[in-house]
């Protein structure tokens, strides 16, 4: 049982959602066939959620989830896809055996299949919290 007064803050459910979304974004990857290189990797430039590798392929991809898919799409800022950029290269210095690899920069946007309004959706679908979209893509 909870105290009275340590009610889950907004930002703490926010950083639960974006856990959540990540851990769904890797099984999505995981079906298609990508083997997970590194999840949550940080270092002082910045930090990459998910790096994937499928073939001669290595994507970095940074997982955003919101209310929609278009504020999840607006939420990735040039200034952050700079921190990508300098993270993915100190990353590639750590791991030269993936440098040779074609490099990808994805965005992985998830959103609730119903608006968190309580509605159901114009199309009706109500079942399942969550869907990953991987076709939003964001190349630097």
């Amino acid at each position: 049982m909870r105290a009275a007064g340590s009610a889950r803050s907004p930002r703490h459910r926010a950083q639960r959602r974006g856990v959540f979304a990540e851990s769904l974004c890797r099984w999505h990857l995981r079906l298609r066939g990508w083997r997970i290189v590194a999840s949550d990797w940080r270092c002082p430039s910045g930090e990459i959620d998910i790096l994937a590798r499928r073939g001669g392929v290595l994507a970095i991809i940074e997982v955003k989830s919101r209310r929609d898919l278009a504020s999840a799409a607006a939420s990735v800022l040039p200034r952050q896809r700079r921190r990508i950029a300098r993270a993915a290269s100190a990353f590639l210095l750590m791991r030269p055996d993936l440098a040779e690899l074609a490099l990808r920069f994805d965005v992985m946007l998830v959103a609730p299949l119903r608006p968190m309004s309580g509605r159901p959706p114009a199309s009706g679908r109500s079942h399942g919290d969550v869907s990953p979209c991987c076709n939003a893509s964001a190349r630097s």
